[in-house]
């Protein structure tokens, strides 16, 4: 599959990676040397110095044979035209990342497939939608629904009283006996571990399982939490993130947003009538407790200053808020969240990039996601007639070790994967896997 990507940002580099693991053609355009110098040092990729709007270099790029472009550079006046000629000059199908969300609220009005642009993306509408996500238990630090919950995949930090640390998975598999759940991956300080029989558990330990609906107030019980919900919140920042996430939140929740700049508060007042808009410093925290922050549910930081994000949902932390999540720019900081005691950070443009990522896969691919800090990806596949899934019982499939089957929905129904199970036609199976190995898994469903 051959893919252009124009635009060598966080987006467009973090993509180069994915695709790179993939084993695709990549060929990537940026103006600037020094990004390209430096990409071409890591991803196996043919690089051109120029602008993407140019004629010559999508010429140059074989933009007639291109499977897929993709212009993420910072100008969302770049992107739409890169796309709209890379179109006509051949391109089978392009994605154009844009700021204006007028364009993806009125997408259909505006026939973009007709001038050229088969997707749009907008990295600050994705990682508003990434946090309504995020926000469905106070308890449960990540969660993902398949097939409208039939499976979920929910995230928990072991607690020192959690009767689950020092517990193999066998051991485990014990107190499970309708084996309504499944461990699918553990994160233990930088390291993501795919368990097996003879993983243990240990304290402060993130475990990842997919559950049947029924079981997840079971798994909070063994993780050493119980059930909350989430009624009432505070956002830092009106930033374009701030914006859209109380916009989609305050329909459902008591949101509080606070922005240090006046005129924009006035601006936000007018265009988010059902959230209160508070005109003051985050970071102060009189502030905060005036506007009785230790009644919040959860705190949203999302400000342009990482570092203000952070110690901001720290100070939330201490003042009593039970779930706390920023929003970085730099991807490093992810895996720490868990350790500094954070409950989730997230990138607004290595949500992007995830999403864009589902357009490459191989297999039929119901849904993908990415875990904040996991070194994997939640895949969920329909199997075919002749997938080479169905040939044995999962036991006898030699599934990769870097991966795990967590589920299956069929007929209707969420069901776990024993080393007896028979896959067939239909089924829909939720698979974890390391980047490495996807490939490798995508093969079992062709």
């Amino acid at each position: 599959m051959r893919v252009i990507i124009a635009g060598v940002g966080n987006v467009g580099f973090h993509l180069a990676k994915l695709l790179c693991q993939e084993g695709q053609d990549i060929v990537l355009i940026d103006q600037a040397a020094d990004k390209l110098k430096m990409a071409a040092n890591q991803v196996d990729a043919a690089t051109i110095k120029g602008t993407a709007t140019s004629y010559t270099v999508l010429e140059e790029a074989g933009v007639s044979e291109a499977d897929l472009l993709i212009a993420v550079t910072s100008s969302e006046e770049v992107n739409i035209t890169t796309a709209i000629i890379a179109k006509h000059l051949g391109a089978k199908r392009t994605i154009a990342r844009i700021s204006n969300t007028e364009f993806l609220y009125k997408k259909d009005k505006l026939n973009l497939k007709h001038l050229g642009i088969d997707d749009i993306i907008s990295p600050e509408s994705l990682a508003a939608r990434e946090i309504k996500r995020l926000l469905k238990e106070v308890a449960i630090t990540d969660s993902f629904d398949f097939e409208k919950g039939l499976l979920q995949l929910i995230g928990v930090n072991i607690e020192a009283k959690s009767p689950l640390i020092g517990k193999s998975m066998i051991e485990v598999a014990k107190i499970n006996p309708d084996q309504s759940f499944m461990t699918v991956a553990i994160l233990r300080e930088d390291e993501t571990i795919i368990p097996y029989g003879d993983t243990t558990f240990q304290e402060g330990d993130h475990v990842y399982f997919v559950a049947q609906p029924e079981s997840v107030e079971k798994l909070l019980f063994l993780s050493g939490k119980k059930k909350e919900g989430v009624k009432s919140l505070m956002i830092l920042g009106g930033s374009r993130v701030g914006f859209h996430a109380a916009k989609i939140l305050s329909n459902k929740y008591n949101v509080k947003l606070i922005e240090k700049d006046s005129q924009k508060c006035f601006e936000l007042a007018d265009e988010l009538p059902d959230a209160m808009v508070i005109n003051g410093d985050g970071r102060n925290v009189e502030l905060l407790e005036e506007e009785s922050i230790n009644e919040m549910d959860a705190f949203i930081a999302v400000t342009g200053d990482s570092e203000t994000n952070i110690i901001s949902c720290l100070v939330a932390k201490k003042l009593g808020v039970k779930k706390t999540i920023a929003m970085v720019e730099n991807m490093d900081y992810i895996h720490l969240s868990q350790s500094i005691g954070v409950d989730t950070m997230i990138n607004k443009k290595l949500i992007a990039a995830n999403f864009i990522f589902r357009h490459v896969r191989q297999g039929e691919i119901v849904s993908i996601t990415s875990i904040h800090g996991v070194n994997a990806e939640i895949l969920e596949f329909e199997v075919q007639e002749n997938s080479k899934i169905t040939q044995h019982q999962l036991r006898n499939l030699q599934f990769p070790k870097s991966a795990i089957i967590g589920g299956v929905i069929r007929d209707g129904k969420g069901l776990t994967t024993p080393g007896n199970f028979r896959f067939q036609a239909k089924d829909r199976v939720v698979v974890l896997s390391k980047p490495e190995c996807i490939k490798k898994v995508e093969s079992y469903f062709t």
